[in-house]
Parts: C-alpha cells; structure tokens; sequence
C-alpha cells in the first residue's frame, strides 16, 4: 500500500470499476512499459501491477508516456505514446479483456503518422459512433504545437484517413512561447461534453509555468471550429488532466502537479469547484 502523496506518477488516468468498487490509475513512471494501480479511496494505492511489458522485437525502446485506457465495445483499449532511436514518437493501440491487463499489441504500429512527431493519443467517439484519435503534433517539429484529429476503423487498429488540424497551441490566450520564443506546447487532450457543448482540456505552458486550459467546439463537433477560454483552469505548473465519476457520482479532475523535480504527484479535485455551472454529461 502506498498513500498518493508517496506515490511519483505523471499524467495520471483513472478508469473507475463500479462493480469492483475500484479505482485503477495508469500514469508515466520512467519503467519500459506501463503499471497500474488500485485504489477504494483515492488516497491509497494497491501496486504497481505490471499491465504492459513489451513483446520482443517490440518497435518502441523508450519513452513510454501517458497511457490512458478505455472501455470501448466491451474490451479495454490502451493508448500510449513510445518512441525508438529511429522512429518517431507516436500513439500505439493496445487492447486486453481486463483494466489490469496484460495488454496485447493491437494493429501493426502507431496510429498517428510515421514521419510525424507525436504525443498524447486520446480516444473521442463522435455523434455519430465513429472513433477518432485526438492528438499532439509536437512542437519539437512543427514550432507551434498542434491538436490534431485523425479517423480509426472500429477496431482502433488503423486510422482510416488523413489527420485534420483542429487548432495550434498560440490560439490559446494564456499559452505563452517557451525556448526560442516560438515553441507553444501541446499536452494531454481529453475531451468531454456538457450541456450539449463540446469541450477539451489539454495543457501547455503559461505565465506561471506548465498549464491546464478548456477549449470548445463552437459547433459542437470534432471538425469544430475552436474557440479558446481567456484563462486557464490550472496555472500553476501542473497539468495534463481529465475527468472520471467516482464511486459516489461526482466528477472529478487529476492532473499531475509539479511538473518535475521527481516529485509529480496525482492531485484529484472536485471538477465542480474548479469549474462552477460546467457538469459533464454521462
């Protein structure tokens, strides 16, 4: 057992288990390969339990970043940033029949482009039913971060078109530029939907350091257009968020906070009293 203020993990991602009365949490923690952990209360943790270890001759060799799992057509769908010495970073779809795994390789390689630079996959199924990985272009190849969008096939296997550009960090009113004055970060997307608007929290850099701002779709779609709230939720170096019921019912937020030093820690925070009059719907 391990309380949460012990326990070192970036981007945290809760899948919560009604029937089990459990909450399983995966996050980044420098191992090849991804641990999960248990919890009833969100305060103390049960792990780590090994969920992914890579296969041999595996194309991934390092970073291995911010896995988020999904319960998608009755099986449970990693997604996970990883990149090699001669391969760019991409999101890699892994897929098993238990939230505590062991995931299995699902498609032949990344879904986001070969010869792009990219973080941070989420899945968004759209009005329609239709999946979509929601991503990052990194900064570190384009300048100006971007959030991307490209269609899967129902298997989560392939994307099945090009990706769509749905809008680039500078956008953003509280991002600010970082190293040479023209890098804007992208981070975590997750999207969500209240009040019939569609809505996505991602990170980047503020005034005060690594951020969590909304954006929202001002037609209520993937395709949008985006529009940008003036201030972020969390400005004060710590981010990469989303959002989960828990075992009562009430949303809530985690994000990893500070954003480094070896002392990133989960925070959970009712979504309510960060964001007043803005309820997610499911």
């Amino acid at each position: 057992m391990i309380t949460r203020d012990q326990l070192r993990i970036r981007d945290p991602f809760v899948l919560v288990d009604p029937e089990a009365g459990l909450y399983v949490m995966y996050g980044t923690n420098g191992i090849r390969g991804f641990d999960a952990y248990t919890s009833t209360d969100l305060e103390n943790w049960d792990g780590p339990i090994p969920v992914l270890r890579p296969e041999e001759g595996f194309w991934a060799d390092r970073d291995y970043w911010a896995p988020e799992v999904h319960l998608y057509r009755g099986r449970y769908y990693m997604l996970a940033s990883l990149k090699a010495e001669e391969a760019c970073r991409g999101t890699q779809v892994f897929v098993a029949d238990s939230p505590l795994g062991p995931f299995r390789l699902c498609g032949g390689g990344p879904v986001t482009p070969g010869d792009w630079e990219c973080l941070d996959g989420t899945l968004h199924i759209d009005e329609e039913g239709k999946p979509w990985m929601v991503f990052c272009h990194e900064w570190l190849q384009v300048h100006d971060g971007e959030m991307c969008a490209v269609p899967l096939d129902e298997s989560l296997e392939r994307a099945t078109g090009e990706p769509v550009l749905l809008f680039k960090a500078s956008e953003a009113p509280w991002s600010v530029a970082r190293h040479t004055g023209i890098d804007y970060i992208t981070d975590g997307p997750f999207l969500f939907r209240s009040g019939g608007e569609l809505l996505m929290m991602w990170s980047s850099f503020g005034a005060d350091g690594y951020a969590l701002g909304l954006s929202r779709s001002i037609s209520g779609k993937l395709a949008g257009p985006w529009t940008h709230d003036e201030r972020p939720l969390y400005d004060k170096d710590g981010g990469h968020g989303m959002l989960f019921r828990d075992l009562r019912g009430e949303w809530m937020l985690t994000y990893h906070t500070p954003n480094g030093g070896s002392l990133e820690r989960a925070v959970f925070v009712p979504f309510a009293a960060m964001r007043a009059g803005l309820a997610p719907e499911g």
